[in-house]
């Protein structure tokens, strides 16, 4: 049995795209989901799923006694950050070695960084008058959206497109991609 930690602070879309994938698959296990925000909609979507699910504010975020503790406590195999915005301590990445996965709605390097999520990408993205984007899946290192890179999918980005036209292909792209990816990394 694989344990999975997903790490949110939105609507949980990804959260719920992961569980629907796993969810028929006995030897992986959403063991619990983390959010920052307790106004996000991941929590609501935890609690249809049945995922128990932790609430901590920045300040408990960061404190990595914690945070450890916790994901020991349900012998965490796999760190998945579904749409999480703040950025990893670093205790944590070195005590979960290329463990930790993000997903980036953008062909990294290019618009990553601190800043550089959802809405704001698509926008970078169109302004920038790109002919492709996509979504880049790597582990988390010390530094944002810089690890090492898993998977990358492609879209192509037509001058027409609005942001919110990129966001829906983007959108796509991590649903068809994310979980598959997931657990290609838990049967490694």
């Amino acid at each position: 049995m694989k344990n999975l930690a997903l790490l949110a602070s939105g609507s949980g879309s990804n959260v719920q795209n992961i569980a629907n994938h796993f969810a028929k698959n006995p030897e992986v296990n959403i063991s619990l989901v983390i959010t920052n925000n307790p106004k996000a909609g991941v929590i609501e979507r935890c609690k249809n799923l049945d995922i128990p699910l932790i609430y901590l504010s920045k300040v408990g975020f960061s404190n990595e006694n914690t945070l450890l503790n916790t994901l020991r406590g349900f012998s965490i195999d796999l760190i998945v950050l579904a749409g999480f915005l703040l950025k990893i301590p670093d205790g944590l990445v070195k005590a979960y070695p290329n463990k930790i996965v993000n997903i980036h709605p953008a062909l990294l390097p290019k618009f990553g960084g601190k800043g550089m999520y959802g809405m704001h990408v698509h926008r970078a993205v169109k302004e920038a008058s790109e002919t492709e984007t996509g979504i880049s899946i790597h582990y988390v290192n010390e530094h944002y959206d810089q690890g090492a890179l898993i998977f990358q999918a492609k879209t192509p980005v037509d001058t027409q497109d609005t942001p919110e036209d990129i966001a829906t292909k983007v959108q796509a792209l991590e649903a068809e991609h994310f979980p598959k990816t997931i657990e290609t990394l838990l049967n490694a």
